[in-house]
């Protein structure tokens, strides 16, 4: 007897997993922090996202890289659980995460930041990167409401912790100012500082370099290397600014339409004829 086909998942709804064999290990996976082998995902009949794999050591700084359409972002809409991959697996410290839903995700060490800035305009640059520190927090409603000395003294901690944050980026004298009177690198900034404070083991930056003036270029790159030293964090980032890219990333993956055409250090990927091909339209001698 002919099985009944599965049944088409609902409008709107995350597409459900699928059975596959065991997708191969990214080349440098053993050891790696974040380990994310063969996922993929596709919305119709577009294939957004074909078989990814990558493996990120603790404190490693790699780049994500493609031309427009590429793929890169839905990449990191699914290692944040926005959607779950309909194949593959991600790993993160040992444990299996696709699948849980965002907010346990970012509970479990990996955070990002945002293409278009997303922060609460109205707030103040303090407030904002305090709600990172929330995740972390053990409010309770009684605690809340009564302003316990437990809950004054966490808030306290948080503020903190937040004032440190600024501290890095140099935003500490503006830390009552309005979010949205800030200039736009700045608010770049901020927005970095409050996924830091939600204290990950992976930080996702999607184009953190957009909108930024070459100094201000200069001083991320500087910063980021900070940041991944002193807190001991892996770093994945997707940047079309490729001077950044190639000056500050010790592993390079290339995307295009949704495939991933090379991986390797700077120089081996500035040399690759497929990514030369891909940006540039050049045809490869292959």
């Amino acid at each position: 007897m002919t099985p009944a086909p599965a049944p088409a998942p609902a409008p709107g709804a995350a597409p459900a997993l699928e059975s596959s064999p065991a997708p191969a290990a990214a080349p440098d996976a053993a050891g790696a922090l974040l380990d994310v082998r063969g996922i993929s995902i596709a919305f119709g009949g577009l294939k957004a996202v074909q078989d990814f794999s990558i493996a990120i050591p603790r404190g490693g700084l790699y780049g994500l890289i493609g031309p427009n359409g590429a793929g890169k972002t839905p990449c990191f809409i699914l290692l944040t659980g926005v959607y779950r991959p309909q194949t593959g697996s991600i790993t993160l410290d040992g444990a299996r995460v696709n699948g849980l839903p965002p907010h346990k995700i970012a509970a479990a060490g990996l955070s990002r930041t945002f293409q278009n800035i997303r922060l609460f305009g109205e707030l103040s640059v303090l407030d904002n990167v305090m709600l990172g520190c929330h995740l972390r927090g053990r409010h309770t409603l009684v605690g809340t409401l009564l302003r316990t000395p437990g809950h004054v003294a966490q808030e306290r901690a948080m503020a903190k912790r937040a004032l440190d944050l600024l501290g890095i980026f140099n935003l500490g004298d503006r830390a009552q100012e309005q979010a949205k009177n800030l200039p736009y690198g700045d608010q770049r900034r901020v927005e970095i500082a409050r996924a830091l404070a939600t204290e990950p083991k992976v930080l996702l930056l999607d184009e953190p370099a957009a909108g930024m003036n070459p100094q201000e270029k200069k001083d991320l790159a500087l910063t980021i290397r900070r940041i991944r030293d002193v807190f001991g964090l892996a770093v994945l980032l997707i940047e079309h600014d490729m001077g950044l890219v190639m000056d500050i990333c010790e592993r390079i993956t290339v995307l295009d339409y949704g495939v991933t055409i090379a991986r390797g250090t700077p120089r081996e990927v500035q040399d690759n004829p497929k990514v030369i091909e891909a940006y540039l339209g050049v045809a490869s001698e292959e």
